[in-house]
């Protein structure tokens, strides 16, 4: 069974359709990376991965639900299952480095949370963990703003994984990062990737890195998938091709 479905999916915003019949299919454990130009359609088909955005038409499916038509308290769940790493990491620069971990927990539980101290110690304990995982257990009680850029992705790529996700997002984690920490972190996410069987969907620009790092590349443009490839049998300059911006068909590649 496959982690991620798309059934001819398309999506509207007003007079731009940002997705456009797309139908892709990612098998479980499997690291699928986007490319596309600004405006492709990329990050809106991450949103619709956990439903943060719903089809105009067609159905998408995830862990072998129907995302469109989950509510409530089955659709909390399905997010349980789908961690999200974002390009601006989404931290809160005010607090310590292990209570911005911890608020990966809050999906699976009750009530508000004023401290670190008001997080149960399991999960401040699995925290600790996973900050151990990205290399960060030292800065556990240091503030989040304190840290470096690359510091601060491999936080929000521990708190993702506080939520023990069997599928990872990631939108362009590496877009603002210097390229020693942009190879840091993609190599932290492709080896917890394989460590924990998870499915990995990262959108990126950086086409060396989606070469060296995905199993698969899925090109779009103008919200169409225009390639759909092993990586390993996609050149660079056919992976360049995916940026030109004439309506040109790209060449299947098998």
């Amino acid at each position: 069974m496959s982690a991620i479905s798309f059934d001819r999916v398309t999506t509207e915003f007003g007079a731009v359709r940002a997705l456009d019949e797309v139908s892709l299919e990612v098998p479980r454990g499997e690291v699928a990376v986007l490319l596309g130009l600004s405006g492709s359609g990329k990050s809106t088909l991450l949103r619709h991965v956990d439903g943060l955005q719903r089809p105009g038409s067609g159905s998408v499916r995830v862990l072998g639900s129907d995302v469109g038509a989950l509510k409530g308290a089955e659709l909390r769940a399905l997010r349980r299952k789908v961690g999200f790493v974002f390009q601006q990491f989404h931290l809160i620069g005010s607090l310590t480095v292990l209570e911005n971990v911890c608020t990966g927990a809050l999906g699976a539980l009750r009530g508000p949370r004023l401290s670190l101290l008001g997080y149960p110690k399991r999960v401040r304990h699995a925290a600790l963990d996973q900050l151990a995982r990205v290399g960060l257990a030292d800065q556990a009680l240091q503030r989040a703003d304190t840290l470096s850029g690359g510091q601060q992705q491999r936080v929000a790529v521990a708190r993702a994984l506080l939520q023990k996700p069997e599928v990872l997002l990631a939108d362009e984690p590496v877009a603002s990062l210097d390229p020693d920490s942009a190879a840091q972190v993609m190599d932290l996410i492709a080896e917890i990737g394989r460590e924990d069987g998870l499915t990995v969907l990262c959108s990126l620009h950086q086409v060396d890195f989606a070469l060296n790092w995905g199993h698969r590349i899925i090109g779009l443009r103008t919200g169409q998938v225009v390639l759909d490839t092993p990586a390993e049998r996609l050149t660079r300059d056919a992976a360049m091709a995916i940026y030109s911006r004439t309506s040109t068909p790209l060449a299947a590649v098998g």
